[in-house]
């Protein structure tokens, strides 16, 4: 008796420990338990703010623990650092002083992601410079470091802009860029849109609780029914071994991708700004539907859009933006789609992929120039279609050097679509596959039908009872159960 006591109570411990093979996720069972216990003790605690305050942010800390294990510390240290530098921007008014400030913020922030995600690539870039070997050193890559090391770097060049006004207490600042919903992944939350809300009473609306459970069931649905299965049952065998497929099966298994990082990760999005309007918090939304962009400017409104404003914001605009020639514009849009293709990751497919979304920003923005139309004009009728049908289909292209980790892959796979591509193989692809090409069916079908139609389901959704809400989520986790074929797939964007 008493060994099987043991047993369970090491079950148990290991449960709530760091595991490195399984980090926690909201479609994780873990994560479901911990927050039906957190929910109620935050339920208690509505009219304790800083008590409330305080349980949010130790629940964070340890949610973050769980996905990274002990580098939970560096988020400490980005937090207390940047609250001090805030301050000490605040004391002064001599320029310099507040210039010196803030470059030290970025040295820090941008040190550690430098440290963490860089190393290993700029010494192997050194090496081959040299002619030297290079054996790469064991770095852990702390999970979402790049998000909330540019979110804390928004709030200290906000308060050297002097756009916001620092704050005097650690715990809200702790509490602001810890707050688990968007800590791992995103979306990137700006100090100046999330700070106000932090010591406004709790009040979570039947409009907001509704609309919540209805962007954590499309969120789960996204990411557990469509991206996860997609992925392990068809996109992983395509992208593995290219060569082994003929055209037409790559092709499918590109637009497969599209469809799954989409999924993926505005899945991950919407499931937290779900949980955020739970506790009583408005994020911005992070995705628009971007593959019904009609440009690649359009594109970047629609995708990642807490990422991309951010680039807009704190790079493009400090380069220069449109400030200083059409040329130098030309030249700012491709620094800053180049640094953004570095951000998601230490590798030439990365650059690559974001060299080549800058050029075709600057292109556009030429092509806008020449034609003589405006900012935000959109095209209508059969040029919008070829438009969305262009882009799209760019899109994809540059997935392919996203997805692949050797460029040598992707010519592979770009080689077998222009010379082995086999059409008639597609029948027999579909029949082999069907359940994978009806799900990426009706993830493009949802992903396309108009926006009236989505407001539609989210009002219907509003107006559940709870019973009903309840419901909803209990099957949805039913069919997640039911179409599992492995263990739970981190997502996409853990890794950037």
């Amino acid at each position: 008796m008493d060994s099987i006591l043991d047993i369970d109570l090491t079950r148990l411990r290991d449960v709530f420990l760091y595991d490195p093979q399984a980090p926690m996720i909201f479609s994780s069972g873990i994560f479901l338990w911990l927050f039906a216990a957190f929910s109620v003790v935050y339920l208690l605690l509505q009219r304790q703010m800083t008590a409330r305050l305080l349980f949010v942010t130790l629940f964070s800390y340890y949610f973050y623990y769980k996905s990274s294990g002990t580098y939970f510390f560096l988020l400490a240290v980005v937090t207390v650092s940047d609250f001090l530098l805030a301050r000490c921007m605040a004391c002064t008014v001599v320029h310099w002083k507040r210039k010196l400030w803030v470059v030290l913020s970025l040295c820090i922030n941008l040190g550690l992601l430098a440290y963490f995600k860089y190393t290993n690539f700029l010494l192997d870039c050194w090496a081959s410079i040299s002619g030297g070997t290079f054996t790469a050193l064991d770095i852990f890559l702390p999970v979402g470091i790049s998000f909330f090391t540019f979110q804390s770097l928004s709030y200290t060049i906000d308060v050297y802009r002097g756009d916001i006004k620092p704050l005097d207490n650690l715990l809200d600042y702790a509490f602001y860029v810890s707050f688990f919903p968007q800590l791992v992944a995103g979306p990137i939350v700006r100090a100046r849109d999330f700070i106000p809300q932090i010591r406004r009473p709790l009040f979570v609306s039947d409009e907001m609780f509704g609309r919540g459970v209805f962007l954590i069931a499309s969120g789960l649905f996204k990411k557990a029914i469509i991206s996860d299965y997609i992925s392990i049952n068809f996109v992983e065998r395509i992208f593995d071994n290219p060569t082994l497929y003929s055209g037409v099966e790559n092709l499918m298994g590109v637009y497969g991708y599209a469809l799954q990082i989409y999924c993926d990760f505005s899945g991950y999005s919407d499931m937290a700004i779900g949980i955020a309007l739970l506790l009583g918090f408005h994020f911005n939304i992070n995705f628009n539907s971007p593959y019904k962009s009609a440009s690649v400017t359009e594109f970047w409104r629609r995708w990642h859009i807490s990422l991309s404003s951010w680039l807009r914001d704190y790079l493009y605009i400090s380069l220069g933006g449109n400030r200083k020639g059409k040329v130098r514009q030309y030249v700012n849009l491709i620094i800053t789609m180049f640094l953004g293709g570095l951000w998601h990751g230490a590798s030439w497919n990365f650059v690559l992929w974001g060299v080549l979304h800058g050029v075709a920003l600057a292109v556009h923005k030429l092509w806008m120039s020449v034609t003589g139309r405006r900012k935000g004009e959109q095209s209508h009728g059969i040029r919008r279609f070829f438009g969305i049908l262009f882009t799209f289909h760019f899109v994809c292209f540059c997935w392919i050097f996203f997805r692949n980790a050797e460029l040598s892959t992707s010519f592979d796979m770009l080689r077998q679509i222009a010379t082995a591509f086999h059409p008639q193989l597609l029948p027999q692809l579909i029949s082999g596959y069907w359940e994978v090409f009806a799900l990426m069916g009706l993830g493009y079908v949802l992903h396309f039908v108009p926006d009236s139609w989505e407001q539609a389901c989210a009002k219907t959704v509003i107006r559940l009872p709870l019973a009903g809400k309840a419901a909803l989520l209990i099957l949805l986790v039913y069919f997640v159960i039911q179409m599992k074929s492995s263990e739970i797939q981190p997502f996409i964007y853990f890794q950037f």
